[in-house]
This record gives C-alpha cells, sequence and structure tokens, in this order.
C-alpha cells in the first residue's frame, strides 16, 4: 500500500462536503458514521423517509474487477444486517476510478430498490464495506436511509501502534484490534517489537533473541513512581514466530492494513544485549561492558548498541534482512528516540569512531548510526522511518536518504522541520494521541503512565501546521495514535486507553478538517458504543463524564465551573462533602467558592444517578484570589492563562497535565503573591514535583521570603531535600509576622544529570497552589 499525501487538493471538495451536510442536517443524522464522510446527500426524488431494506437473501451483483474476497465480505455484511419487511434491495458493487477519482475512495448510493457501491479501487470499495456494515448494524426496522454517500480520506496514513515489548498480545487479540481499526479506516498498524523490556520477533539466525533476550526475570507492580519498587517475582516474556507474523501480515493485508515493524536501535536495546552482550560498549578500561538483562522496570537505560565497532551493524542489518522478508510494507522503523550518550562518551570504540569519520560528538554519532541503517534499507528497496531524534546531529555529510520519514512525538517540531527538508513525517504527538495517558480525572480510573489527555483533546488535534508552506505540507503523510503498554498489564485495560480515542485518531486522519466537530462525533460515538461492547471492547465510557474549570476573576472571586456533554442529564451538587441526591441542588450556574471544603457533583438522568461521582476539595488561605506576579513567567505547556490559577484553591494531581502545575524548564524564578493589606503570617504552603520520569525535577533549593512593602524582602524558610518521588508537599511554619507581600524564589537544577530520563536537558521545576495562613 502507497502513501501518497493528498491534502491541499482536496480543499475546495472538502468545504463543498460540509455545504452538502449543513444543508441537510436531518439526512446526516440518519447516517451515524465514523469516520465523519466527505459528503451526504439525499437522492433527487425521493422522500425523505424512503429507506433501503435489506436482508441476507439480497440479490448480489458484482463487476469482474471486484476481488472475491470483497464479494465474501458483502454477503456476510447482508447476513449480520438486522431482517426489514418487505422486498430486499438489489446490491451492486463496482470499481469505477473515474466516477470516483480519489484513491480509497467510494461512493455509497441507497434508494429503495439498489444499494450500489461503487469503489476507487479494492481499498475504496472495503472502506464502503465498512460504512454499510456500520449502518447496518444501527439499521432501524424499516431499513437503512436512503442517500449518497461520497468519501475519501483526508490522508494516506492513518495509524495505530502498539507496543507488545513491555506486554506482550496475543496473536488472538492482535486480530481483533486489526478488525477494529479496518472498521473505522484506519490503514496502518505499526507494531513495536522490541525494547528494553522484551523482544518479540523470531529472529532464526540469532536463535538467542528468542532464548534470551525474549524474556525478563520479573516485572514492576504498581507505578514506576511508587517506591520502593515492588516486583511480582515472576519470569515473564515470550515472541511471535515468523509463521504467526506472516498470518498476521495477511491478516492485515486483507483489511487494507499495512503492517510497519519496529526494531528499535541505538537506544531501548537492553534485552537485545542480554543475548548479544558483545554488541554493548566497552567499560574506558576498554574491558566488555555489562552484564546485561531484560529490564524489569519502565523507563530509559544507559546501556545502548555500540556505534564504534561494525559487528554491530553486521548483526543489525542481518536482522533486518529478516524483517525485511517478513514485511513488505516500504517502512521499516528502526525507533532512533531516547539514546542516552553515556556509554558513547566514555567507549574506547565509540570514541575512536567519532575521530575517524570526523564526527563533532555523541549526537552526530547518533546520526552516524542512522544513517548506516539507512542505506541499508534503501538499498533493501526500503524507506527508513523513525522517531524525531533521527534528525539530531545533523551535517551536509549525514544526510538522511531522500526517502527517510519522521514521526514527531515530541510535539509537531520535529515533524515540521521534517517537511521543511523534504521528509515525509507522520504526526503522533505525545500531547494529544499517547493513550497510555489518562483520559478522566477520576481517581477509580485504571493506572496509567501520567498525565491527562481526554476525548476532547485528543479529538481537537490537527495534524497540519498553519506555518507550513503548499509545498512543505505536502510531506505531511498523515496521523498516528500510539499504545504503549508500560501500564496494560491485560487485553481489557488495553481496549480501555485505546478505545474510543483511537475513533478520534480515525476521524482525524480521514474526515475533512471543516468536517470534524466535536458535539456530532459524540452524537455518533454514542451509537457506536453498543456496538463496541458488542464485540466485546472494554471501552471507556468516561467522555460523558463531569468535568470542571476553576477561575479566579478580577476581584479575587474563585468560580467553578461544572458540566457534562451527555444530553438531557442534570447535574446535582452538595458543598458539605456529602454524597448529592436526587434532592440535592440542581447546578445551573458557577458556584462561589468561598471557604474550605469539598465540593460534590453528580450527573442524574431520569431521576437516576449515572456515571462517576466528581468530587474537588478546596484548601482557601489569605492568598486565595489574591494578585500573583512571576518573574519570569512560565511556559507551555506549563503556562495557565492566568498566573491566578496559583492561587486558586485546588491542588495539583498527579496527572501533571491538568493544568494546576506551573513552571519552567531549567530556570530559576520568584512568583509574589499580594496579599492586599498587611496582616499577621505564620504559615506558607505549596508543593513542588519530584518526578525524572516525567523530566520533572524539584529545585535545587525553594526560599520563602515575606515584606511588608514589596521592595526588602526577609527570608522565613528554606527547603533544600524533597524525598517523595512525586508530589512533594512544602510547609513553612515560623513565628507569626506582619506582612503583605509573600514571595517564593527557586533555584532550579539547570540540566538533567547523566544517566536520567533526557539526560542534557532542561529539567521542569512545577509547583501548584499557594497557600498563605
Amino acid at each position: 500500500m502507497h502513501f501518497l499525501v493528498r491534502v491541499l487538493s482536496t480543499i475546495v471538495l472538502i468545504g463543498t462536503g460540509w455545504a452538502v451536510l449543513r444543508a441537510q442536517p436531518a439526512l446526516s443524522a440518519r447516517f451515524a458514521l465514523i469516520p465523519q464522510p466527505v459528503s451526504i446527500r439525499a437522492v433527487p426524488g425521493l422522500p425523505a423517509t424512503a429507506h433501503c431494506r435489506l436482508s441476507g437473501a439480497a440479490r448480489l451483483q458484482a463487476d469482474p474487477t471486484v476481488a472475491p474476497a470483497l464479494v465474501a465480505l458483502c454477503r456476510a455484511i447482508l447476513l449480520e444486517s438486522r431482517p426489514a419487511g418487505g422486498p430486499s434491495a438489489t446490491v451492486v458493487l463496482g470499481i469505477d476510478s473515474v466516477a470516483v477519482p480519489q484513491r480509497e475512495g467510494y461512493r455509497l448510493r441507497l434508494t429503495p430498490t439498489h444499494l450500489t457501491l461503487t469503489g476507487h479501487d479494492a481499498a475504496g470499495l472495503f472502506y464502503g464495506l465498512q460504512s454499510l456494515r456500520q449502518l447496518a448494524e444501527q439499521a432501524a426496522p424499516a431499513g437503512l436511509p436512503c442517500g449518497q454517500v461520497d468519501d475519501y480520506p483526508r490522508f494516506a496514513y492513518r495509524g495505530m501502534q502498539l507496543d507488545v515489548s513491555r506486554h506482550l498480545f496475543s496473536v488472538d487479540f492482535l486480530k481483533k484490534y486489526l478488525d477494529l481499526l479496518a472498521l473505522y479506516k484506519i490503514n496502518t498498524f505499526h507494531w513495536h517489537l522490541t525494547d528494553d523490556q522484551g523482544w518479540r520477533i523470531e529472529i532464526r539466525r540469532f536463535p538467542a533473541l528468542q532464548q534470551t533476550a525474549a524474556f525478563r526475570r520479573e516485572t514492576l507492580i504498581g507505578h514506576k513512581k511508587d517506591l520502593p519498587h515492588r516486583f511480582d517475582g515472576k519470569r515473564y516474556g515470550g515472541y511471535y514466530t515468523q509463521d504467526q507474523i506472516r498470518e498476521l501480515v495477511r491478516y492485515a493485508a486483507d483489511r487494507h492494513i499495512t503492517v510497519i515493524p519496529e526494531i528499535d536501535m541505538p537506544g531501548h536495546a537492553l534485552a537485545a544485549l542480554s543475548a548479544f552482550p558483545e554488541l554493548g560498549c566497552q567499560r574506558p578500561d576498554g574491558q566488555p561492558g555489562g552484564p546485561y538483562e531484560a529490564a524489569t522496570f519502565w523507563g530509559i537505560f544507559d546501556d545502548v548498541f555500540c556505534a564504534g565497532t561494525d559487528s554491530t551493524f553486521t548483526v543489525l542489518t542481518q536482522i533486518l534482512d529478516e524483517v525485511v522478508s517478513l514485511f513488505p510494507s516500504r517502512y521499516i522503523h528502526i525507533g532512533g528516540d531516547e539514546c542516552p550518550k553515556t556509554r558513547w562518551k566514555t567507549c574506547p570504540r565509540c570514541q575512536a569512531r567519532i575521530r575517524r569519520e570526523g564526527l563533532r560528538d555523541e549526537h552526530e554519532l547518533q546520526r552516524y548510526f542512522i544513517r548506516r541503517i539507512d542505506a541499508h534499507l534503501t538499498r533493501r528497496g526500503r524507506q527508513l522511518l523513525g522517531w524525531d531524534e533521527i534528525l539530531e546531529g545533523g551535517s551536509p555529510a549525514l544526510t538522511l536518504s531522500p526517502g527517510a520519514a519522521v514521526m514527531s512525538w515530541r510535539g509537531i517540531a520535529g515533524g515540521v522541520s521534517a517537511m521543511r527538508q523534504h521528509h515525509y513525517a507522520v504526526m503522533t504527538p505525545e500531547t494529544h494521541v499517547y493513550f497510555d495517558y489518562y483520559q478522566s480525572l477520576h481517581p477509580y480510573e485504571p493506572l496509567a503512565a501520567a498525565g491527562y489527555t481526554p476525548l476532547r483533546k485528543t479529538y481537537s488535534y490537527e495534524p497540519l501546521p498553519d506555518s507550513l508552506t503548499a509545498d512543505e505540507a505536502r510531506y505531511l503523510l498523515g496521523v498516528q495514535g500510539n499504545v504503549w503498554s508500560e501500564y496494560l498489564p491485560t487485553t481489557g485495560q488495553a481496549e480501555h486507553q485505546i478505545f474510543p480515542r483511537a475513533l478520534a485518531v480515525a476521524e482525524i486522519g480521514w474526515s475533512p478538517r471543516s468536517q470534524r466537530h466535536y458535539p456530532d462525533f459524540l452524537r455518533r460515538l454514542r451509537l457506536h458504543m453498543p456496538r463496541l461492547r458488542a464485540r466485546h471492547v472494554q471501552a471507556a465510557d468516561s467522555f460523558d463524564e463531569l468535568t470542571d474549570t476553576v477561575q479566579v476573576d478580577a476581584d479575587g472571586r474563585i468560580g467553578l465551573t461544572l458540566r457534562t456533554t451527555r444530553p438531557g442529564a442534570t447535574i446535582r451538587y452538595t458543598t458539605s462533602g456529602q454524597t448529592p441526591t436526587a434532592t440535592s441542588p440542581v447546578y445551573t450556574a458557577p458556584l462561589r467558592i468561598s471557604r474550605s471544603g469539598t465540593v460534590q457533583a453528580q450527573l442524574f438522568a431520569g431521576g437516576r444517578a449515572v456515571g462517576r461521582r466528581y468530587t474537588q476539595a478546596f484548601r482557601l488561605s489569605k492568598a486565595s484570589g489574591k494578585p500573583v506576579t512571576m518573574d519570569p513567567l512560565p511556559l507551555a505547556p506549563y503556562r495557565p492563562s492566568s498566573l491566578l490559577r496559583a492561587v486558586n484553591g485546588v491542588a495539583g494531581t498527579s496527572r501533571y497535565n491538568t493544568g494546576e502545575w506551573l513552571g519552567l524548564p531549567g530556570t530559576d524564578f520568584a512568583v509574589t503573591v499580594d496579599l492586599g493589606r498587611v496582616q499577621p503570617v505564620a504559615r506558607v504552603g505549596t508543593h513542588v514535583l519530584n518526578y525524572p520520569w516525567q523530566r520533572m525535577w524539584p529545585p535545587v533549593v525553594l526560599t520563602v521570603l515575606l515584606s511588608t512593602d514589596g521592595v526588602t524582602f526577609r527570608p522565613v524558610g528554606e527547603h533544600r531535600r524533597f524525598p517523595l518521588n512525586g508530589i512533594n508537599p512544602i510547609e513553612t511554619a515560623f513565628t507569626t509576622q506582619p506582612a503583605r507581600y509573600v514571595r517564593l524564589t527557586a533555584t532550579a537544577l539547570p540540566i538533567i544529570p547523566a544517566g536520567q530520563y533526557g539526560a542534557g536537558g532542561k529539567p521542569w521545576l512545577l509547583f501548584d497552589d499557594i497557600t498563605v495562613d
């Protein structure tokens, strides 16, 4: 399957399609398809109440160009259709690239007598059948609504990833996953097969990879931030045989899905090094490194493939030769991300390579490494795909091949840079489409990596940056959602994290930008949820639950706004900490928060409580709602719309991107609260984060100061130890003193230390609500 970009050429058609949809909203509402089609319109001359009846007995006609497998798929859909009264319409299948000029596109026309489905190509016909399947599963007793759907994808690459290194998923689950991707017109499965925690692909030339690298001694229990670490003491592992891989690749191809394998290098190599210790770096004295074993917990590890010895490249290219023989995909993913340079800096062989090749540093050594692998794949007729770090350390002598492509995960900068260099890019930013993040703030949400990425945020993502020129935009392949499995030990938990957010990715990748409207997506999603449950998919249903906004107005008053997207639901609340009941007050306007306490709220529909209960604690103090200044200002994504977030009475949580945290990367700062008048003060509090795995480090020193005039400040407390791995409370108590201004100054750790996640980069220094008593 070729990934050809069709972005700008469809702008006029996209606008036209939305005009059609808006002109016939009632008709559009009857076609609850995901992803949203380009165009839905009425068939001229038919009444709005006309239906197309289908049954397993329907007459089926197919052009000779239609593959038997597609005819069989259509017949299966008809057999699964809900029988409707009256004669069944005749079903006509065809392929016509003139009538449907867009690749992967289709036209579905439904009348009382005929259902005609025409595809541009086999893929287009297949996607038309997926739309037919969705309609058939939602059909009313009278049949399917009559109308015409003209549809084709916005992007050629619509992907979902799955990490099987941290937790291994069965072939049966992978087939179920592929079935679901196909149903929602996702055409690429990125299979993350190797990492520090396990090697999951059979390489017959090197059986030690299956015998040793595929297994780890034990596995972490709970979250990595919880100290001390606990382990289950059970050997864990396994791998996919080459026969299983060929079976999966064929299964995917039958569903018009390309499988792209990922073999991680030069970092994330601990499992591989446990089987091939000679591929690791030497110690400074020239002795072998190691010993190595597959990682038993999550993170980034210093031990990587040695770039100084040719034997590393010999083994890796021989591995890739077997990989290429198994996967017909145009792209082979080689990782390239999160490669610490610690071992390379002290390895005699790597340092000799740097001198011999005239490289400036270890960053150029990584680019040299990637370039050698890139050249080998090019010789094999394939193209390299890697995370955005493969662009680092570049020089004219180390240019990637023209066909090499980039997956932009650390935001969008890597993708933008790639496209401006005329490399193809897939946008997959951690901020929006990483599904190991929480999708709900509810305390009983299953354990996840960190952060908060609700369905609304995923759906809001736009892959095509406005900053690109038309020529640069041609290099955007598409979009992908990523599923890292550190905290997904079961298939049920995996499904909970993936769905329904994967459906949002499907719509982002397929539907015209102007067609994407979150309320309408939710309307359609609610109709799809029963069908997911019927397929035994344990999809999260938290997207309609209560969410909030806490704001401080210009007069320092704190207000709590509650909202839900659930139609027809009533919000009832209490401010006493008690559980809301059907007789509790109805929420109609933002609540004024004037004292410490806990607000609870519950959705009610039909007089009954629905969904999970909302709870928010407020801790008000003399600082609450008072003016705040900060120098320098915090930076995104930890820069709120107003600095009053620092005095809104709400503490930050372990889901670190929820908005309550403020901060800067590797920069000292001072934050000052103006209490409005001189008054007695005896305690100042806040929280700081110590979570190195997320590049979040506490200050070297945090000082609390008081002033009566805003000019002369006197220190009243100093903090240098922040022992908790996570949220560290800061409590500064002292003899009561007069003060109007309270200041916190933080001296930041400037650079992440060697051996730590993100070594050499700037660590985030974050704090939350400031309290003064």
